[in-house]
């Protein structure tokens, strides 16, 4: 007969160990142990099968109790029923899924192999802390739903035992009541979505303005080249990404693939920035039109506007063109604005002509100064 260790020493706690002291070992341990994260290794696939028997006996207290006073051999061939399947799944064959939590065990005959799902416990939590929160829900009716466990109850045999080398999943699954569990099992068997595959694109000031088709090559990491026809839509940004659907890594066990994220960074374009939806540029007016006044052609995206020019225009007056900004992604009838910077255009070649008269302006700017206060002399 082969000894079997204490079960208090299997899940490190002591004989006076409360419930969830219990639980919060075994968790711990059979994430530990699990055969998903130990596959081949024989030793961790007994340390598992030994765990989950020390816990049917230790969190079951009436098994407790009987092992307490008799040890092991309250559980031997002979002594007793709690050496063989308790009931058939849930707390009985097609009872209340939850009404009692999971306690059933299933013998295979190389030890038991269960799991015990607690009053009130939610069951996609058990399984996280289980798979260490590295197991993917799917949106396949092939794994989990988006709901979690299927919507009809568990009709099934109840948890099947894992095997030696963790690849036998849960026994038969969950019946036909849980239409979003496979009917083959949990074990290595169930499908999850693929993981989603990051790429960078670059795209003009105007392409990511006006939006459009663009085909653009990726080259895989083993030398493969693939074209992708992508939408860009209208008034995008750098940083923001764009999803292709099912151009991922494919899925597992059948499951959909991933998608294909590309994020966009927009090229600058000669004489304009951008600034979320706004656009600045600069308009040169000449020093006569600053002065005076008139009107200035303005460049803007959509094509050249003209603008009135106010009389005396200082340079660095900026000129706002409502609408002339860049759409926004989400609603084509709004668009940002344009602010167009003035700079005025000082004259670098003069006719004498020119020259003399601007010498008489600017000495009639200069007797307007005076007589308004504004000479160097001293006060008398």
């Amino acid at each position: 007969m082969i000894l079997k260790r204490d079960y208090y020493e299997v899940l490190g706690v002591n004989k006076n160990a409360d419930a969830a002291t219990i639980k919060k070992a075994y968790r711990k341990l059979a994430k530990k142990y699990h055969p998903d994260s130990n596959e081949g290794n024989a030793s961790a696939a007994e340390h598992f099968k030994e765990v989950n028997e020390a816990y049917d006996v230790l969190s079951d207290e009436k098994k407790r109790k009987l092992y307490d006073q008799f040890g092991h051999a309250a559980f031997e061939e002979g002594a007793g029923n709690y050496g063989n399947a308790q009931g058939s799944g849930f707390g009985g064959a097609q009872g209340n899924p939850f009404g009692s939590g999971f306690h059933g065990s299933y013998s295979d005959g190389n030890g038991y192999h269960e799991y015990h799902f607690e009053n009130g416990e939610d069951m996609d939590d058990i399984l996280k802390n289980l798979f260490g929160g590295g197991f993917k829900k799917s949106k396949s009716s092939g794994g989990f739903g988006s709901s979690g466990f299927g919507g009809s109850g568990f009709h099934g045999s109840g948890f099947g035992g894992f095997g030696s080398n963790g690849t036998d999943g849960f026994g038969s699954g969950f019946g036909t009541g849980g239409s979003n569990f496979r009917s083959q099992g949990f074990g290595g068997s169930y499908s999850s979505k693929g993981e989603d595959l990051h790429a960078e694109v670059t795209v003009s000031f105007d392409e990511a303005a006006f939006g459009g088709k663009k085909v653009i090559r990726l080259q895989s990491s083993n030398g493969g080249v693939q074209n992708y026809e992508v939408n860009i839509p209208a008034g995008i940004e750098s940083g923001k990404s764009i999803r292709l659907k099912g151009k991922g890594y494919p899925g597992v066990g059948g499951g959909e693939a991933g998608d294909l994220l590309l994020k966009v960074n927009v090229q600058d374009k000669p004489g304009y920035k951008r600034e979320g939806r706004d656009v600045y540029t600069t308009v040169n007016i000449p020093f006569t039109t600053a002065v005076f006044g008139g009107e200035a052609k303005v460049h803007t995206i959509y094509g050249d506007v003209l603008c009135n020019i106010k009389p005396g225009t200082q340079s660095g007056t900026k000129i706002r063109l409502r609408g002339k900004g860049i759409v926004a992604m989400n609603n084509p009838s709004v668009h940002g604005d344009e602010y167009a910077t003035v700079q005025i255009e000082v004259p670098t070649s003069l006719t004498p002509e020119a020259r003399r008269k601007l010498k008489e302006f600017e000495q009639e700017c200069n007797g307007n100064r005076r007589s308004r206060g504004f000479g160097s002399g001293s006060a008398a």
